[in-house]
């Protein structure tokens, strides 16, 4: 029988998105199957043995193990250029997992300013009530990151580009910091992907992904994903098979069949939102617009040469405050108001009252969120129909 297996052996990265990771069952069956069972059977108790003490491979329970999720582990790490992924329920359980397999009470973590909003909760209401201390520099600022080492700091996480900022570093910069002092480096590659950006090949130790996002990309299931080294992600496994924050068959082989086309997706949303973002900025109602790929934008050359694209994300600060942000979003006909992204269809939130609404007003105001900013997921729509919909708001302001 021949072994179509495929892993990171010289591919090109659309034939791992494609290809990598599968292993076709006695049927021979050329898509992916769903292997919707909790639990596998065995010939006999020796055999049964055997597989729960790890002498001989095999799966034993869908909480950490199950052919589906293995497929889109397998594919996700060859395409981050990763030994080995873990998948989670969500993208922050995939953040929870880490912190609980490689920090400890008394341990500190070294995060950016720009984060999501639930995972600066995360980080100061829920790990601080175990010992482990946050503390937050400017994204951007490599003296900043390096002044604020301690003796203690652990673990480094950032988001770049930030949501919804669009704030970048020097990926290569900080892991080099985070390794001088004994630390290590991860990076929350949602936005990016590694159609246009792998953190492991500038230096992380582990990229943390909200497959929900464009992993996904048409909205469909939750979920989230750890890669990196065999070392480390043996501690996060061992995290989700003791917790139990697991991904489900049937949304693992969702984000399997979304992975497929996930580099043609990058590329033509990126490309929309590069278009658009040049659009806004010639709009008088807007204020300032948050994008990397904008040649206006301060790290512009350094998004240029650390990434393959510049992602579909764009914020936008309108005139008028809340009242001009919510009027502008409020208009739209077509786009759909969720707090979601990475979809085929674009999506338009106000964060300061949804993604980070949580936040205090100076966490708010330390991370950029302003009260007219809004972020525009751009979407696979025509991009004249996006910008008339957005026209009809940003000309009444």
């Amino acid at each position: 029988m021949r072994d179509d297996t495929i892993d990171n052996q010289g591919f090109g990265s659309s034939t791992l998105a494609i290809r990598a990771g599968q292993q076709r069952t006695s049927e021979q069956e050329h898509s992916e199957p769903i292997f919707t069972t909790s639990s596998f059977v065995y010939a006999s108790a020796e055999e049964a043995e055997r597989k729960f003490s790890g002498e001989e491979p095999g799966n034993i329970y869908s909480r950490f193990s199950n052919p589906t999720v293995h497929t889109f582990e397998r594919r996700l790490a060859a395409l981050e250029g990763g030994e080995r992924c873990v998948a989670t329920s969500s993208g922050m359980a995939a953040i929870l997992s880490v912190a609980l397999a490689v920090l400890e009470a008394g341990d500190e973590i070294l995060a950016s300013r720009s984060l999501f909003g639930s995972t600066i909760s995360l980080f100061d209401k829920y790990l601080g009530k175990f010992g482990i201390t946050t503390r937050y520099v400017e994204l951007s600022d490599l003296s900043a990151w390096e002044a604020a080492m301690t003796a203690r700091t652990r673990l480094l996480f950032a988001e770049t580009p930030s949501n919804p900022g669009s704030e970048i570093v020097d990926i290569k910069g900080l892991a080099a910091i985070a390794h001088r002092h004994d630390a290590l480096l991860a990076i929350d590659n949602c936005f990016l992907t590694p159609a246009l950006q792998r953190p492991l090949s500038l230096g992380a130790d582990l990229v943390v992904h909200s497959a929900t996002k464009y992993l996904d990309g048409q909205g469909r299931g939750i979920g989230g994903a750890v890669v990196g080294n065999d070392t480390l992600l043996e501690e996060v496994f061992g995290v989700v098979r003791t917790c139990g924050p697991c991904l489900s068959p049937f949304n693992a082989w969702i984000f399997t069949k979304g992975l497929e086309t996930l580099a043609l997706r990058m590329r033509a949303q990126s490309d929309s939102a590069l278009r658009l973002a040049e659009w806004l900025e010639a709009h008088p109602a807007v204020n300032r617009v948050h994008y990397s790929g904008l040649s206006s934008h301060p790290q512009h050359e350094l998004a240029a040469r650390q990434q393959d694209g510049f992602g579909a994300v764009v914020g936008v600060e309108v005139s008028g405050g809340r009242q001009g942000a919510w009027s502008v979003i409020n208009a739209t006909r077509m786009l759909s108001i969720t707090g979601n992204l990475g979809d085929t269809k674009t999506t338009i939130t106000h964060p300061a009252t949804t993604t980070h609404g949580r936040l205090s007003d100076e966490q708010k105001a330390i991370a950029g969120i302003t009260e007219g900013l809004i972020r525009i997921a751009v979407g696979l729509e025509d991009l004249s129909d996006i910008q008339a919909d957005l026209a009809t708001g940003l000309d009444a302001l």
